[in-house]
């Protein structure tokens, strides 16, 4: 217990007196004071005394798929600063291949008394997978945030990017270079922003099928395989769901024999860092995450606050940066 109130007391900068107030529910102590004491217990993963567990803290979870893909590490930079700024203390829950799983983190959070979750890249953009997690938050009442699409019977208030003008910037630009055969890499069938794009897709390039699409699971290898399918069918043009994707899109032409631009030019979508580095530096679609950080930490402060929020989707639009894996057509 000593040690505790020591660990408690330096977290939140008091003495240990003050902690033993506040743990005690004595008088004597600001709200603002007491209101470090809970979440420097929260933080620390200090179990709340009983009659404490019915407040929540200012503790905020931030919950992501992975942090190598360098679009989610820019993601939580940003909605981790605006929360501080804000007031409320950030909880990052990263997932790993193998490691704890959405749902475990969920309740993890819920033990910890947050006030809110933000969700970015989660099992809510899989058509197909469990979301029952994300229903015990709707029991409790707790504020949720989802960061670009996803099923829309949960409810939750989402900030996207506009996937259609994504695709639309994309094809365009391809297209204005000469490529006729273009082909698209997206992820897996139920992943909701890849449906999105595909729809997009088949709009804007009048297809009746498709034949010029590949499916991949995010990363630089499944990509790879996928892009090589279409590279032998002909397809000179290349839409990636990601930049993660684009990648494997140009390991794939080159492991074929194949020069990117001069053979075939790749588009990924983020625009996450260092694309400016890659051999050539990607033409990529760029996902305005900054402002998309700091709409979701606005909307989740606004029902924390009991502002109230509209449960309609905020769309963003993107932008096409060209650079150097895009070229013209080869005759």
């Amino acid at each position: 217990m000593t040690k505790r109130l020591a660990e408690v007391a330096k977290k939140a900068g008091v003495s240990e007196a003050t902690v033993s107030r506040v743990l005690n529910g004595r008088s004597g102590v600001s709200e603002a004071t007491r209101a470090s004491v809970l979440t420097a217990l929260d933080v620390l993963g200090y179990e709340r005394p009983t009659k404490l567990r019915g407040e929540r803290g200012r503790l905020v979870g931030l919950v992501l798929p992975e942090l190598q893909n360098p679009i989610f590490p820019a993601l939580a930079e940003v909605v981790t600063a605006s929360l501080a700024q804000r007031g409320f203390t950030p909880a990052l829950c990263a997932r790993t291949i193998g490691g704890v799983p959405e749902s475990d983190y969920v309740e993890m959070l819920l033990d910890h008394q947050v006030s809110g979750v933000i969700f970015a890249g989660g099992a809510y953009a899989l058509a197909d997978a469990s979301h029952e997690h994300y229903r015990r938050l709707t029991d409790r009442g707790l504020p949720v945030v989802l960061v670009n699409a996803g099923v829309d019977e949960l409810g939750f208030p989402r900030v996207s990017t506009d996937d259609a003008v994504a695709v639309e910037q994309a094809y365009g630009h391809l297209r204005s270079l000469g490529h006729e055969r273009i082909g698209m890499v997206l992820g897996p069938e139920g992943h909701i922003p890849s449906r999105r794009k595909l729809t997009a897709m088949i709009q804007a390039a009048g297809w009746s099928d498709d034949a010029l699409v590949e499916r991949s699971s995010f990363s630089m290898e499944g990509a790879r395989v996928a892009a090589s399918k279409l590279i032998e069918r002909g397809t000179t043009g290349i839409i990636c769901a990601s930049d993660v994707l684009a990648l494997g899109a140009i390991r794939a032409a080159r492991r074929l024999g194949r020069a990117v631009p001069g053979d075939v030019s790749v588009v990924g979508f983020d625009d996450s860092a260092f694309m400016t580095c890659t051999d050539p530096p990607l033409t990529t679609v760029r996902q305005p995450i900054e402002t998309m950080g700091q709409a979701a930490v606005d909307l989740l402060v606004s029902q924390i606050e009991e502002a109230g929020v509209l449960r309609d989707e905020l769309l963003f639009e993107p932008e096409l940066v060209v650079r150097g894996s895009t070229g013209p057509a080869p005759r």
